[in-house]
């Protein structure tokens, strides 16, 4: 998916007559087919307290070779990766201080701190703080309570500036470095229960996609389909993304068009979606032809098939993740797509790295020169734009193992068959 938002179009005009006397039908054929839908996910294993507590004890032996006192961790996937717990930003701040020596200290508002405690798996302690306070004199005392009062804290790379800024004014004597390469240490490589909740994830998404593929109807909006897709979500168990869906000369621009679509005979349906189980995400994109499909849409779609497929046969240990962007990009080119990045083409990269965010490091990206190692895990979706007419992706999710990429969901079979 390239980015984890709705587009789902702007609202048309009232549908036509035979549409709208058919929709209630079709309705009650849906909530029919859901019915017959069965959670995937009822023996999916969350994340343990002890894996958490192994993910901080890594982290810590990495800061202590590096002679880093700390990282600081605000809310957001870092924040539960490493502690449990799941929280939102606001202009109140929730931060963790993750020491190379002892426990972690969160710093929250007071009146969230029964919410806080009880997602913590790590144990440490809960230091709350009330309205007229201020929270950086409270990250400020638990770096001196943990020795760090002039040594070297790290930051994870998301953290918002304001709260780098107040924190440097309240413990001006730490150096203030970024903690990127640490995050990047502990989470590019995940372990066997990631690996699970990433492939329970996928399937529920490709299901979703099965599903929705057989109820699609001509005078649909992209606002019906993407209706279907997350009721499918939910009952197969998985907590429902934003879907991307994107019909007709929509489909050409990758995050789409607000001119409004509808399914029509020989319209493009491309769907871009994810779920998350347990935190972890999955994003599958699939693309097929309302009614048969014209010569030139089946041989785009076959043109990105063989791209997806490129990306497995150039996967190997120690190759550099931009090497396999480049390899689709040359086969795209010598098929008279591009140059390069342009269009008509494949003006995105070829993939991302997956996990408790949909978009994580490292990417399938030219230049990206990190070596593929077992535990990383892609998106793998080299599409194909032609602005005006209609677009073609194809995606679907995989992790590198000793020997070789592994698939959590099988690909796309043809244009006809797209799930």
């Amino acid at each position: 998916m390239l980015s984890r938002r709705l587009f789902l179009g702007t609202a048309a005009a009232t549908p036509a007559a035979a549409y709208a006397v058919g929709r209630a039908a079709r309705a009650e054929a849906a909530e029919t087919g859901l019915a017959n839908l069965t959670s995937l996910t009822a023996n999916a294993q969350p994340i343990g307290a002890d894996e958490r507590r192994a993910r901080i004890a890594k982290l810590q032996d990495l800061m202590g070779r590096q002679k880093i006192g700390a990282l600081l961790v605000e809310s957001g996937s870092s924040l539960d990766y490493f502690t449990g717990i799941r929280w939102w930003r606001s202009e109140r701040t929730t931060a963790a201080i993750i020491p190379a020596k002892g426990e972690v200290i969160v710093v929250t508002p007071a009146f969230e701190e029964p919410s806080i405690r009880e997602t913590l798996q790590t144990g440490g302690d809960v230091r709350p703080w009330n309205e007229h306070e201020s929270p950086f004199q409270h990250l400020a005392q638990a770096l001196r309570d943990r020795g760090v009062e002039s040594g070297t804290l790290a930051v994870e790379p998301t953290i918002r500036f304001f709260i780098i800024d107040r924190l440097r004014q309240a413990a001006p004597k730490v150096k203030i470095v970024s903690g990127d390469a640490l995050v990047r240490a502990c989470r590019m490589h995940k372990s066997p229960a990631e690996l699970a909740l990433l492939r329970v994830a996928n399937q529920v998404t490709l299901e979703a996609i099965r599903y929705t593929h057989g109820q699609i109807r001509a005078g649909m909006k992209a606002t019906d389909i993407g209706g279907l897709i997350a009721s499918a979500t939910a009952a197969l168990g998985g907590e429902a993304d934003d879907a991307l869906v994107l019909l007709n000369e929509a489909s050409a621009y990758p995050h789409g068009s607000h001119k409004p679509q509808e399914i029509r005979e020989g319209s493009t349906v491309l769907v871009d979606c994810g779920c998350s189980v347990h935190g972890y995400q999955s994003d599958i994109s699939r693309t097929w032809v309302f009614g048969e499909p014209s010569a030139r849409q089946r041989k785009m779609w076959e043109t990105v098939k063989r791209g997806q497929e490129i990306v497995f046969e150039t996967a190997k240990p120690g190759v550099p993740c931009g090497a396999i962007d480049d390899a689709v990009r040359g086969f795209y080119e010598k098929e008279g797509w591009g140059p390069g990045y342009h269009l008509p083409g494949l003006p995105h990269r070829t993939g991302h790295g997956i996990g408790m965010d949909g978009h994580e490091s490292p990417y399938l990206v030219h230049g990206d020169d990190t070596p593929l190692e077992a535990g990383m895990c892609f998106s793998d979706e080299p599409g194909l734009y032609v602005p005006g007419e209609f677009g073609v992706r194809l995606e679907d999710c995989w992790f590198m193992s000793e020997t070789g990429p592994q698939g959590f969901t099988s690909f796309a079979r043809s244009i006809d068959d797209p799930v």
